[in-house]
């Protein structure tokens, strides 16, 4: 199969997500710009503009609902969501939408009022990632925070999201599952993946598989000591838990993970760390995962 450029990132890019459709790319770089690229044209950005004014971190696609949106996390704290718009005969151009910012820890849940207006937002929840009340204590100095919303959506589904942080408070840092219970209107933990000795380590990213068919969710989890797989049982057992189980640790990249992603089958997982490699990891017919491919982004091609 012969390969074809579909951009060109300049340096400093930092972070780039697919739109639903794999067909727009849009990255972020240390200076705080944003370059969007269209895979059907040339490999030079068609729109380019400045977020912000610090490094964007992470950099994420809305769901094709909404049309064309994406979400900028800054080095600094702060989000933003931008729209693209299109008057009359005029090139398209990025629109904000909305900025928030925050560094203490805190978890806050937005609802979008209006999904034809993307500016209108309201606060719907904040509360501290903890599963223990008691253990509630001031604010940690909080580096970042990794989310990802479970992928399954559905009117019997309630919604559901894994979030683990980067902080000096080893209570915040294990990912911890969130669901909404609808009855009460509040965000309620499901359950924390860790083992006891590994529950306060830092959570560098969080990825959660689409699920087609399994008994099970898997969601992968980021830390110092490698990337965890974690099975989540569909089905509550007798105390009204979930079940858990760590069925892999995969190790590989010299220093941090610094992104994870899952491809739309859930099948595959692909990792990039500091040390500029990406791995594509999968599991066997035994269910035993091992390293699938390596890509080198140090080598010049």
């Amino acid at each position: 199969m012969a390969e074809r450029q579909v951009a060109e990132l300049g340096a400093g890019a930092a972070c780039v997500g697919w739109n639903h459709c794999g067909r727009r790319l849009a990255a972020g770089a240390v200076d705080g710009f944003v370059s969007v690229y269209d895979s059907q044209s040339q490999p030079s950005p068609s729109s380019k503009w400045q977020a912000h004014k610090h490094a964007i971190l992470n950099i994420v696609w809305l769901p094709p609902d909404y049309g064309d949106a994406i979400a900028c996390v800054c080095a600094d704290g702060t989000l933003s969501l931008w729209e693209e718009v299109s008057e009359d005969d005029q090139l398209p151009t990025w629109r904000k939408c909305k900025v928030t910012a925050y560094s203490d820890g805190q978890v806050k849940v937005y609802e979008l009022l209006d999904s034809l207006e993307l500016d209108k937002w309201q606060l719907q929840a904040e509360f501290q990632n903890i599963t223990d009340p008691v253990s509630q204590s001031g604010k940690p100095a909080c580096t970042s925070a990794s989310i990802a919303w479970s992928p399954r959506r559905g009117e019997s589904q309630q919604a559901s999201f894994a979030i683990g942080f980067n902080s000096d408070s080893p209570n915040f840092n294990s990912c911890k599952i969130w669901e909404f219970e609808e009855a009460h209107q509040r965000w309620l933990p499901l359950v924390e993946l860790g083992s006891p000795q590994d529950k306060g380590d830092i959570v560098h990213a969080v990825a959660w598989a689409p699920n087609i068919g399994r008994p099970y969710e898997i969601i992968a989890v980021a830390t110092c000591k490698g990337i965890a797989i974690w099975h989540i049982g569909l089905s509550a057992e007798s105390d009204g838990s979930l079940s858990t189980e760590n069925v892999a640790v995969l190790s590989g990249h010299d220093g941090e993970v610094l992104q994870l992603e899952w491809d739309m089958g859930g099948m595959t997982l692909a990792s990039t760390g500091g040390d500029g490699m990406v791995k594509l990891w999968q599991a066997n017919l035994n269910g035993v995962w091992h390293e699938q491919a390596v890509l080198d982004c140090n080598v010049s091609h």
